[in-house]
């Protein structure tokens, strides 16, 4: 029987809270309990209002109305260093690390000792931060540059700094979106060393197959709105997925088409680089959706970056419509008709603090400048409004800047962007991180409306079953090199992993 079973309180409560924006009711009488000892999940579509209630937790916005309880008492948080006081603790998904200082000095940032006179006492900070690696069982140096550490140790270090507040609720906002197989494990093992009868944390995460390995219920925002709460062992993806987007989301099926026929619309031949690519070839034709599959480092990206300029290439020849074309940078490609949505598009896409038609036009903003050199506002008002409704962006108006928008929006506007220039060839860089399985959805019924319109797309995915879905030829990497380019009806998880391991660090065969 639970604490809470039993008549104990749970350790938080989240009772009636409310939160509106200009524009926007971003919560509306939402509801939450977090019991002790366990890991609480929280799950919803982008825009469903997590963000929102987790920055009302810690202290960074204050509520409307409602009431926040710990352990049955009425919880007033005055910003994030009193949330901290009391015990709760936030690990964004986007790091707060200074990078020139070391992992000590980030753990202990503010509460340093100091030694003589105005110094710090770096001997002291480090041998804390080492007591507390000990305790928590990481294995990390406390003296080194935060600058030098992987992404997966920059994570525990944030992990490391939550916790050294004495923290009784611990909240994780997408913890494993840079993680490899291999961390996820380690991240997972300290969060079960975490809790205890006196902690808990709060889980949210995209990933739906987390949810069975690691939690032990599920509560589901919608809309901001509380929809319901599920133990987990008695549930299935489906129902938390169809819960969370209120309908039932198309199935699994695959491509059927035939093999492409008739002149590529894009033809790479021989493509090399000095650090990773060598001898890459391949075509995509009008009308296919070619995905590139391979595990990490296997030269994807670098593929996508060196067609568009983005990256400098040694050797090799690109044709558009069979014509050899000279590429130097991401606007040569784009006047040519090659469209390239980054990975990262928040450094990379948009303009977080522009408004959504301003970024629409970004790439086509020639075509609105008027026979004096002003900008024609009302065509870009216009554009602005045909791609928000085409591509169903969730915005109160054209001028809202991307910055207030969900990933999956802000995914679309960079789509959006690339539509309104009328490019031929999309390259697609991770089109669906970071975003709900509802706008993932969305993404991939859009990626095939584009193919269905002529366009030819090349798809970039660290998610092989995306990669399978979607995908009408999946061309896989190896160590900088492409080790097969297969059908999709010929294609299985496991052979593509078979081709997707060909190649040894030297480059050389391995089966």
């Amino acid at each position: 029987m639970s604490a809470e079973a039993s008549g104990t309180p749970p350790l938080l409560e989240v009772e009636g809270v409310s939160k509106g924006f200009p524009g926007v009711q971003a919560l509306d009488d939402v509801r939450l309990d977090l019991r002790h000892g366990e890991v609480l999940a929280l799950v919803g579509e982008n825009g469903a209002g997590k963000s929102t209630l987790m920055k009302l937790l810690a202290g960074i916005y204050t509520p409307d109305a409602g009431v926040f309880r710990m352990n049955g008492r009425d919880l007033l948080l005055d910003g994030p260093r009193h949330a901290q006081e009391q015990g709760i603790s936030i690990i964004h998904q986007e790091f707060n690390l200074m990078p020139d200082l070391t992992v000590a000095q980030n753990i202990f940032i503010g509460r340093e000792e100091r030694g003589a006179g105005i110094f710090l006492d770096d001997r002291a900070l480090n041998r804390r931060a080492q007591d507390l690696f000990d305790r928590l069982g990481l294995a990390l140096d406390p003296a080194e540059p935060v600058e030098r550490l992987t992404v997966a140790r920059q994570q525990m270090v944030e992990i490391a700094k939550a916790l050294s507040f004495d923290a009784k609720v611990l909240i994780m906002d997408e913890p494993t979106a840079a993680l490899n197989d291999a961390e996820v494990d380690v991240l997972f093992e300290l969060i079960r060393r975490f809790r205890s009868p006196e902690t808990g944390v709060i889980y949210i995460s995209h990933r739906m197959e987390e949810l069975a390995r690691i939690s032990d219920r599920i509560t589901v925002l919608r809309d901001g709105r509380y929809i319901d709460t599920l133990v987990t062992a008695e549930t299935d993806q489906r129902t938390v997925i169809s819960l969370m987007v209120g309908r039932q989301l198309a199935g699994d099926d695959r491509p059927t088409g035939s093999a492409p026929a008739g002149e590529p619309v894009l033809s790479v031949r021989g493509l090399s680089t000095k650090r990773l690519l060598r001898d890459v070839s391949f075509d995509v034709h009008a009308g296919e959706i070619l995905g590139f599959a391979g595990l990490m480092g296997a030269g994807r990206t670098e593929v996508a970056r060196a067609i568009v300029g983005a990256d400098r290439r040694d050797s090799g020849v690109i044709s558009v419509r069979g014509r050899e074309v000279q590429i130097q940078s991401p606007a040569d490609a784009a006047r040519l008709g090659i469209g390239y949505l980054s990975e990262d598009r928040k450094q990379l896409g948009v303009l977080l603090e522009r408004s959504v038609r301003e970024n629409i036009v970004l790439a086509s903003l020639k075509d609105y400048l008027g026979a004096l050199g002003f900008v024609r506002d009302r065509r870009i008002e216009t554009t602005g409004r045909e791609y928000v409704q085409k591509l169903r962006i969730k915005t109160p108006s054209t001028a809202q800047l991307v910055r207030n928008l969900s990933g999956g929006n802000q995914q679309k506007v960079v789509i959006a962007k690339w539509l309104a220039k009328d490019c031929d060839v999309l390259i697609f860089d991770e089109p669906t991180r970071g975003i709900d399985v509802g706008a993932k959805e969305e993404i991939y019924g859009l990626l095939r409306d584009l193919a269905g319109q002529g366009k030819a797309i090349v798809m970039i995915s660290s998610e092989l079953p995306e990669v399978l879905r979607l995908a009408d030829r999946i061309a896989v990497m190896a160590e900088g090199r492409l080790t097969a380019v297969l059908d999709n009806a010929a294609a299985t998880q496991e052979n593509v992993m078979d081709y997707a391991t060909r190649f040894s660090a030297e480059g050389t065969i391995t089966r």
